[in-house]
């Protein structure tokens, strides 16, 4: 009965413990999985800015109208809501309201 015991536990110990030993990973292995993720993320947030801004526009110049002889700060196309709120569409698709005295004339294009 000891020895079926003995014989018992060993077994027990060996499947408790060969699991641990399977899940280590050498540094290397981690460190590229790390770096793929982290571009993964990046490029996904990035994809993720581009589609809000074009979504973004592409609503506010359906919604609203467009400010044709005013331009943003940084010559951003400028948008008038039913308010009668001035706002710019940013690269990461919010609005961003400004005042009119923030408003710059829009260049005169050259022929």
């Amino acid at each position: 009965m000891k020895n079926l015991f003995k014989i018992a536990l060993l077994a027990v110990c060996t499947f408790v413990i060969s699991p641990a030993f399977s899940q280590t990973k050498t540094k290397k292995d981690t460190s590229f999985f790390k770096k793929v993720g982290h571009k993964t993320g990046e490029v996904a947030t990035k994809v993720g800015h581009k589609t809000a801004e074009v979504a973004s526009k592409g609503a506010a110049a359906v919604a609203d109208k467009k400010y044709a002889d005013k331009v943003g700060p940084r010559g951003q196309t400028i948008y008038i809501d039913k308010n009668s709120h001035y706002f710019y569409v940013n690269k990461k698709g919010k609005h961003v309201y400004v005042s009119k005295a923030k408003l710059k004339d829009k260049p005169v294009e050259k022929k």
